[in-house]
């Protein structure tokens, strides 16, 4: 290969595809889907319309949602082969493993899964994406000796995960608020999960080998988790009080702050000030402003002395906490909102394919002659 030829580590700042899906605009700090920005949406629309967004490329008529609706509220039950699989696991089993193998488990069953045709593809994500919820839902209440909960018709998805989570029916704006982080977590361009999607996409496989293959990429901590250490590193905070020499300690010893600082958006995250606001109002109304404080005085900190702003998971940790989310399952969760855009992604690298596959610059041994093994 070309010496001249400059290597970008990571594929940093490289145009790898053309995509007609989402736009991420760095300098202006604004993210749309299909042309709608992303703070309209969550403050206008469901995760249902926006599935519909994603999949459609298009906004639905008020018939198109019900109708979409409904066909998601039928295809929420889960097939029993995959509780039978997710029974034979270990308790202590990874909630991002039980999902990959579960998903596995679904394109076998799943009556589309021999066609690669748009239509069989987009029956299979809406599949996907009615059933993800539940998985998460009772693998959590498997794993804890918890019998399996059903999803309620008449309950959205959002809804229906924390009614499946909780086994009670949450309030409309715990639902709603959760709905909303749906909302923006559901669609991020050519991030690591997406890529690998559409990798596996470009050979032709199919489309729960291509989600399973960017869930693997998720559950790496570079890429998902940070809500969970953000959460985790609140815990061990402990109070607003501590805040302040914690966070210096942390900076001292060179210790990254996890929800602070994006690899694509150089001055903020469009999507923080959403969660941020909705955090708020859930702490108001639950009685419950420590974490909301403490993220507060944090993001502050980290502003000051820094420069850094915070990202859609900083504020989403502590809300998740305050639905009554278990840590564990808050990159699971992150699955039931990105698969959306996963499967919008991987049918349009269908719809227009070239095999992904990029080079790298040799930089190994020089060439030499093989010495036969009696004479080395």
């Amino acid at each position: 290969m070309d010496a001249e030829k400059s290597i970008a580590a990571g594929l940093e700042g490289i145009v790898a595809g053309r995509s007609s899906i989402c736009e991420v605009d760095e300098e202006r700090s604004e993210l749309y889907y299909y042309g709608y920005s992303i703070a309209e949406l969550a403050e206008k629309s469901t995760f249902e319309e926006v599935a519909y967004l994603l999949l459609y490329g298009k906004l639905p008529a008020k018939a198109e949602l019900t109708s979409f609706c409904e066909k998601l509220e039928q295809e929420m039950e889960v097939p029993d082969e995959v509780y039978d699989v997710i029974k034979l696991l270990p308790r202590r089993t990874d909630p991002m493993d039980a999902l990959k193998i579960a998903i596995g488990v679904l394109h076998t069953v799943d009556p589309d899964s021999a066609s690669n045709e748009n239509d069989a593809n987009i029956r299979k994500s809406m599949r996907l994406i009615a059933r993800i919820p539940a998985i998460i839902a009772n693998h959590y209440r498997y794993a804890h000796s918890e019998s399996t909960v059903k999803p309620k018709p008449g309950l959205s998805i959002a809804a229906n995960f924390l009614y499946m989570l909780r086994g009670s029916e949450p309030g409309g704006f715990e639902s709603n608020v959760l709905d909303k982080s749906l909302i923006l977590y559901a669609e991020h361009e050519f991030n690591a999960s997406t890529f690998a999607a559409r990798v596996i996409a470009s050979t032709l496989s199919d489309l729960h080998s291509a989600v399973i293959a960017a869930i693997a990429a998720l559950k790496g901590p570079l890429h998902g988790g940070a809500n969970e250490r953000v959460m985790e590193m609140l815990l061990e905070i402990g109070s607003t009080e501590n805040v302040e020499p914690w966070i210096s300690n942390a900076l001292s010893n060179k210790t990254r702050i996890m929800g602070f600082g994006h690899r694509v958006y150089k001055k903020a995250d469009p999507r923080s000030p959403v969660i941020k606001g909705l955090a708020k109002e859930l702490s108001k109304k639950g009685g419950d402003d420590k974490w909301y404080e403490m993220s507060e005085k944090i993001e502050k900190i980290m502003n000051d002395e820094k420069g850094l702003h915070a990202n859609l998971d900083f504020y989403s940790s502590s809300a998740y906490y305050l639905l009554k989310m278990p840590v564990s399952i808050y990159t699971p969760v992150f699955v039931a909102s990105r698969v959306t855009g996963w499967v919008a992604h991987i049918m349009e690298q269908y719809n227009d394919n070239r095999l992904i596959r990029p080079r790298s610059e040799y930089i190994g041994p020089e060439r030499k002659a093989f010495v036969p093994i009696n004479d080395r």
